[in-house]
């Protein structure tokens, strides 16, 4: 709740303030669906200051563990815009993205991503 995310795709938005995180735990997660504000974006992007959008955790500064005992974790906390049915609005995804997502049904993010960490 309240936290600055970085948007990692090009929908236009550059920052966005998450007010909550659906599924009702206190936290969002790797690959979890949060609705947020945003706070900051292009000129003219497909997304304006101070919408509520629906967004994708890709990036999470928190360590998750892994199936075969490793940890990951990234350096900071970013999402990527989603509509209600789950699919991108951006057509480009910057950056590292988690394999992980594929578990939760995100392949559409993951085709646009140029990086699966």
């Amino acid at each position: 709740m309240r936290t600055n995310l970085k948007v990692v795709d090009n929908s236009g938005a550059k920052r966005v303030m998450c007010i909550q995180a659906l599924k009702g735990k206190k936290g969002a997660r790797l690959g979890d669906t949060i609705i947020a504000s945003v706070k900051e974006a292009q000129p003219r992007g497909k997304v304006k200051k101070g919408e509520v959008v629906y967004c994708v955790v890709v990036r999470a500064a928190m360590p998750r563990g892994r199936c075969d005992g490793s940890e990951i974790k990234f350096d900071d906390n970013a999402v990527v815009l989603v509509n209600k049915q789950g699919e991108p609005i951006g057509t480009r995804v910057f950056g590292p993205v988690p394999h992980e997502l594929r578990k939760k049904k995100l392949v559409k993010i993951l085709t646009l991503a140029e990086h699966i960490a």
